[in-house]
């Protein structure tokens, strides 16, 4: 018998990525309706990077938050099974309670319970305002989850009443929060912080001593700088024509 035939593949690890959506009432029309577009044209993408890759399989979550929290699926799906289900908006802020009910979902008994194993997961949060709830009391039972501190952490500020210190807060820098500003501002936004955190986020390392969060942050910044109605802390808005809201 051949060498070659007592090869046994080993099976690849799993990344999940989580989008952590505001449905509150301020989000209701063009926002919402955006980030739903958004999503359904991105999975295709995370579905690809999934089949492509050698090193993990990437699994799909979403929460919504309002006045209080739902997951769209009881368990992360593959981006090829993930059929996403459009959200609607009404209601209030409840952030606090979602930092609470992610963080009963990273754990080996919630969510990261792959047979292979999993690498850090990549959170992405979308918020057009600020908590209504105890946001401080949820995110501090959060901060001390250990796939939460090594997670990959992105915020997307849709407009300028998003609560950008909240955001910062909770992705633990300034740098890691991006502010979009129109309709398509926000679909592009979501779609590069996606695609990046999950090419980023399943591979088995970076390059040097960079970290995954940070590889994530430098790419998405640099996109940033070529998306009309976009800005972060690390890249600036351009000329004033540029970076006011617009969500007609």
């Amino acid at each position: 018998m051949a060498l070659l035939d007592d090869v046994v593949s080993v099976p690849r690890r799993t990344m999940t990525l989580f989008f952590v959506i505001d449905t509150s009432g301020s989000m209701d029309g063009n926002k919402i309706g955006a980030v739903n577009d958004a999503v359904v044209n991105v999975l295709p993408m995370l579905d690809e990077i999934s089949q492509t890759n050698p090193d993990a399989e990437i699994k799909v979550a979403a929460l919504e938050f309002s006045s209080g929290t739902q997951w769209l699926y009881t368990e992360p799906k593959l981006a090829s099974e993930f059929v996403w289900q459009d959200v609607k908006a009404g209601g209030l802020t409840s952030l606090g309670a979602a930092c609470v009910e992610l963080n009963n979902k990273l754990s080996r008994n919630g969510f990261m319970q792959a047979a292979s194993g999993s690498f850090a997961p990549a959170i992405i949060l979308l918020s057009d305002g600020g908590p209504t709830d105890d946001f401080q009391g949820g995110l501090s039972k959060l901060k001390s989850n250990n796939w939460y501190k090594a997670a990959i952490k992105v915020a997307i500020a849709i407009g300028d009443d998003a609560d950008k210190d909240v955001l910062k807060d909770f992705t633990g820098s300034s740098e890691a929060v991006f502010t979009v500003h129109n309709i398509e501002a926000l679909k592009q936004i979501i779609r590069v912080v996606a695609v990046t955190s999950s090419q980023i986020g399943s591979k088995s390392s970076t390059a040097g001593d960079v970290t995954k969060q940070d590889q994530v942050i430098k790419d998405v910044t640099e996109a940033v700088q070529d998306i009309k109605g976009a800005d972060s802390a690390a890249a600036p808005a351009a000329p004033a024509v540029d970076n006011y809201d617009d969500w007609d």
